[in-house]
């Protein structure tokens, strides 16, 4: 960092004294050797200081910090998750002003959330179903304070359709075939409309 400072000033220096930016960067090869600053940022500097810049130190400006995972931002993710569950890392990153790694991060390091699907359910209950289903749930503790010995005489039934066949996925039919030969044709077949009903008692 020093070494840079120092080719600033004496970048300044030449621009001060109207030396070439050419000239000023073989000045420097020649003084600094391999650590001499890339002909890009030599040309940039001179150029700088040509138009009356006077600091050879960087200029604080606003940017985001080096790491944006500190507990203000996760109590803001925290917040935002809370809010919208569906909600992206993209949508969080641009909401906040932070990174989407540093987003990521939070998400799934910090907080140990990670994305989920959503379980497929038979079918949604009413209101007035969940009602019975805890009515029922309220006796069977009741009956079971009375007797511990009562969740061993329950008898818990399932019942399922079973097609007499069923239909081949696609993949299974699948064949491999010669360039240029025709397809593999196969009558379409429907489910089968013979079935039986299984139930099983457990």
């Amino acid at each position: 960092m020093e070494k840079r400072i120092e080719q600033r000033a004496c970048l300044k220096f030449c621009a001060s004294n109207e030396v070439t930016a050419t000239e000023s960067l073989k000045m420097l090869q020649k003084c600094f050797g391999e650590h001499t600053l890339s002909r890009s940022q030599v040309f940039s500097w001179h150029k700088a200081f040509s138009e009356g810049r006077e600091v050879v130190e960087n200029l604080p400006h606003a940017c985001r910090p080096s790491t944006s995972v500190n507990d203000s931002n996760v109590d803001k993710v925290t917040e935002r998750v809370l809010e919208n569950r569906r909600v992206g890392i993209r949508d969080i990153a641009e909401d906040l002003n932070i990174s989407y790694g540093s987003t990521q991060q939070i998400l799934n390091n910090v907080l140990g959330m990670k994305r989920v699907n959503d379980t497929l359910v038979p079918k949604d209950l009413n209101l007035l179903q969940k009602r019975r289903r805890i009515e029922i749930a309220k006796e069977m503790l009741d009956n079971l304070a009375e007797d511990p010995k009562f969740i061993k005489r329950i008898i818990t039934g399932d019942a399922a359709w079973v097609c007499e066949y069923d239909v081949d996925a696609a993949e299974k039919s699948c064949e491999k075939s010669i360039n240029n030969e025709p397809k593999p044709k196969k009558p379409r077949k429907s489910r089968s409309k013979i079935k039986v009903m299984l139930v099983v008692f457990f």
